[in-house]
């Protein structure tokens, strides 16, 4: 519970502040947890804009897409070599 009141004591702060909090969290940081960070942070901004473009297919695309992530979490998938092997067979000659 520590580390969650220390953020509702802050969370009135205003934006200003809360950049330069961050700011200097971030700047305290080694190399290694650096990068971290950066990778947690474009994957947060990602995430946003990936529902913003979900919600934008239609139902049918939505289903498609659930449908056949389903069907390679069964196993019922191919392999990408095996695949490229398929084409590039098929079209070698």
């Amino acid at each position: 519970m520590g580390a969650f009141s220390t953020f509702e004591k802050r969370k009135n702060r205003n934006v200003s502040d809360l950049k330069l909090e961050i700011f200097r969290q971030i700047d305290s940081l080694k190399k290694d947890r650096l990068e971290e960070i950066y990778g947690i942070l474009v994957n947060f901004i990602n995430t946003e804009k990936d529902v913003a473009d979900w919600e934008k297919l239609t139902e049918e695309q939505q289903r498609g897409i659930v449908d056949a992530i389903d069907e390679i979490d069964s196993g019922k998938g191919i392999v990408h070599t095996k695949v490229m092997q398929n084409i590039r067979k098929k079209y070698s000659n």
